[in-house]
């Protein structure tokens, strides 16, 4: 038994870790840059995705007009569903499979930027919607090779999805949300301009919000990767590897920032300081979980947000169950029952956050009381911010909670990242607790 870097080596398991984050040029008035960077990957005919509303709206705009400017030859794909569905990936596949592109640029949020991932994955290397999907839903097939540059220019403060190589979607065929996850899809570029959400409206700040802290608390807690098996070969080494000390440094940087501005960017959007932060945060978050992976909320989320779908959160076109919502609906109750697996790490987690440990109800030794701080602190914050009061407020019930459990357990590859094994007969109890959260 050795050690690396603070992490215990254990005999049989990995002993290395391995980063990988896209290029990122972070700042304001960054996207009117991306012609520039376009042309320089050596870009002709560029397929650029957004969604109808974001068509309309100067994001977008600011971006063709810089392809344009640069000499590209630009097709714009404006179909993308907020929630994207199998169906929904087949369309843009269809559309890019068509376009003869060798670029590809995103400006939206997460579904427009895992829409376009998938559609180049398709267009590039054709097969069945289930071939490169997560195990158990799909059969996880590692994609062939080399895809083409993607520029992946995020509306929101919260999925981090320019920096990461997965793309979520709602496969309506299993009443599930999954995904598809590779290093291979992680964006070329990630160009991040803060102004570009400048008129996101108070509950999708809050929503996405929600989903940065998740990332990082997470990526923060998930299993260590020196608790992996070792790999057959460098290349078997997962996406989802676990906590590690690159992770850690973003993970901790970007719980300071949400526990500082989250609420205060929800509560006003002329507080540029806040949002600021709050992209600067996402940047962090989607760096550090693309190289660690998150646990049990992410696995939970899956299953509130792909059973119902007549919730409407402020803010948002349509009835659904926003991924951030539905990741922090979750949240307190798995951090109380985890919190025991390594109680100094979520302790120095609930700090970070703003939560003051002389709150304690016990010693700080004790992984209950630190459990409670931790998820007592998450409800504050969410109830500070305006998001539901838990499941019950998105329309679950106790009726739903077998249901609901096996949802969680179909997210293999975010279960099998959590700190101790997770039972179905817990996981209904963890629904439970999560019906309400204060």
């Amino acid at each position: 038994m050795g050690s690396c870097l603070g992490y215990a080596l254990l005999d049989g398991c990995d002993a290395a870790f391995s980063i990988d984050a896209s290029s990122v040029t972070f700042g304001r008035g960054a996207l009117s840059e991306i012609g520039e960077h376009a042309r320089a990957l050596g870009a002709r005919r560029v397929a650029l995705f957004t969604d109808r509303t974001l068509a309309a709206l100067p994001p977008v705009d600011t971006a063709r007009r810089a392809l344009l400017a640069a000499g590209l030859d630009v097709a714009v794909y404006d179909d993308v569903r907020v929630e994207p569905t199998d169906a929904s990936f087949l369309d843009a596949a269809a559309f890019a499979r068509e376009g003869g592109f060798d670029t590809y640029v995103s400006v939206g949020g997460g579904s427009v930027i895992d829409t376009c991932k998938a559609a180049l994955l398709y267009a590039t290397y054709p097969a069945d919607l289930a071939a490169y999907v997560n195990r158990p839903l799909g059969e996880g097939r590692p994609v062939p090779g080399p895809l083409p540059p993607h520029l992946a220019c995020p509306t929101t403060t919260g999925t981090g999805s320019e920096c990461t190589g997965i793309a979520i979607f709602d496969f309506r065929a299993h009443h599930a949300k999954t995904g598809i996850a590779s290093r291979a899809l992680r964006p070329t570029l990630a160009l991040v301009d803060p102004t570009a959400a400048a008129s996101l409206p108070a509950g999708v700040v809050a929503a996405s919000g929600f989903d940065v802290l998740s990332h990082a608390l997470e990526s923060f807690t998930a299993r260590p990767f020196s608790a992996r098996a070792r790999p057959d070969s460098p290349r078997a080494r997962p996406m989802s590897q676990g906590r590690n000390p690159w992770s850690d440094l973003g993970c901790r940087e970007a719980l300071r920032l949400t526990g500082r501005y989250l609420v205060r960017a929800a509560r006003d959007a002329a507080d540029t300081e806040a949002r600021d932060a709050m992209a600067w945060a996402a940047t962090l978050a989607g760096i550090a979980f693309g190289n660690a992976g998150v646990h049990l909320p992410h696995a939970m989320s899956y299953a509130l947000s792909g059973l119902r779908h007549d919730f409407h959160m402020p803010g948002y076109p349509a009835p659904f169950v926003p991924h951030g919502v539905a990741v922090i609906l979750g949240a307190p109750a798995a951090f109380r029952a985890l919190a025991a697996t390594d109680p100094a790490r979520h302790l120095e987690a609930a700090t970070l956050l703003g939560a003051d440990p002389a709150d304690l109800r016990a010693s700080a030794a004790d992984p209950r009381a630190i459990g409670d701080l931790l998820a007592d602190h998450l409800a504050r914050m969410m109830q500070d911010a305006g998001l539901p009061n838990g499941a019950s407020a998105v329309g679950y019930g106790e009726p739903d909670l077998r249901d609901l459990a096996a949802g969680t357990l179909a997210q293999a590859r975010l279960i099998d990242n959590a700190p101790r094994p997770i039972a179905e007969d817990e996981l209904t109890a963890l629904f439970r607790s999560a019906l309400t959260c204060w």
